[in-house]
């Protein structure tokens, strides 16, 4: 392949969020539609470079992703040594609304994946208003446990080596070695205690059950994307949440596991541009 040079933008931004300074990392690429992209727990924006590249994609959309408060190269607020990490819903809501004002985005779409796809069943709950679509990736009202967070963090463990064996049987055999091994290698770089920090909100302050009745999808369509091969959050776990929403619209991915956009970025772009055709062109 000859040299050449992507079209991805990377820039820091400096906000607020509830009153504390963050130094946010985004990238971006293409021009139209805001599309905000929220990563996994644990990883980071570069899950999303290959949308980012996609000109079917960014034709029409301004791709941006961005790397969560601990995550990536966005650092921690000052202070950081003196607490330990865990993301609540509140916070992590806060985050995503001051990312999106600061950039002074008009109705954006959003989509999130794991974490990020828990958090925008909460958006749509709250913000509907504000987004012109939410797709939640992986994304139900809450999943039983299956692993016990504290080896996610001991002096005696290699924190990013066993976050990448947690996950790894998350992504589908059908994957694409290259991308496999790419997906696991963000889960390997994390910081200390940054994934089981993330786990605080997922498994312990999201339990969404009982309450996503009052969603507005007539306002705000709500597309849900789930791999066949997710047994952290299953289709049926999608499905049954889809169930207590009215007008949410259900995909089961063939061939695709927790990771969609970074694990086979063919396979998901299948499922991922009809959606996104039908933003582009305003319909529920």
């Amino acid at each position: 392949m000859p040299a050449h040079i992507e079209p991805i933008l990377g820039r820091y931004l400096h906000m607020e969020v509830d009153g504390q300074p963050h130094r946010i990392y985004f990238e971006e690429a293409g021009q139209g539609i805001p599309l905000v992209c929220l990563h996994t727990a644990g990883a980071d924006g570069r899950q999303y470079r290959h949308m980012l590249c996609d000109e079917a994609v960014t034709s029409r959309f301004r791709v941006i992703a961005f790397d969560l408060p601990w995550h990536g190269k966005s650092y921690p607020p000052v202070g950081w040594e003196q607490s330990e990490y865990q993301l609540t819903t509140d916070r992590y809501v806060a985050i995503i609304m001051a990312f999106c004002q600061a950039l002074d985005l008009q109705a954006p779409a959003l989509i999130g994946c794991s974490i990020g796809g828990r958090i925008v069943l909460e958006l749509a709950n709250r913000h509907s208003d504000d987004f012109r679509a939410l797709i939640g990736v992986e994304a139900a009202d809450h999943q039983q446990p299956w692993y016990d967070t504290s080896w996610l963090n001991r002096p005696d463990v290699h924190g990013g080596e066993v976050c990448a064996a947690l996950v790894s049987g998350l992504v589908a055999p059908q994957s694409p070695a290259e991308h496999r091994h790419e997906t696991l290698w963000q889960y390997m770089q994390g910081g200390p205690g940054v994934f089981r920090g993330d786990l605080h909100f997922y498994r312990v302050d999201s339990d969404l059950r009982g309450r996503l009745g009052g969603i507005r999808t007539d306002l705000c369509p709500l597309y849900l994307m789930t791999g066949e091969y997710d047994f952290s959050c299953s289709p049926e776990d999608t499905e049954r949440t889809a169930a207590s929403i009215a007008g949410a619209q259900v995909t089961v991915m063939r061939e695709v596991g927790h990771f969609p956009m970074s694990e086979n970025p063919a396979q998901f772009r299948r499922y991922l541009l009809p959606v996104l055709d039908r933003i582009h062109a305003g319909k529920v």
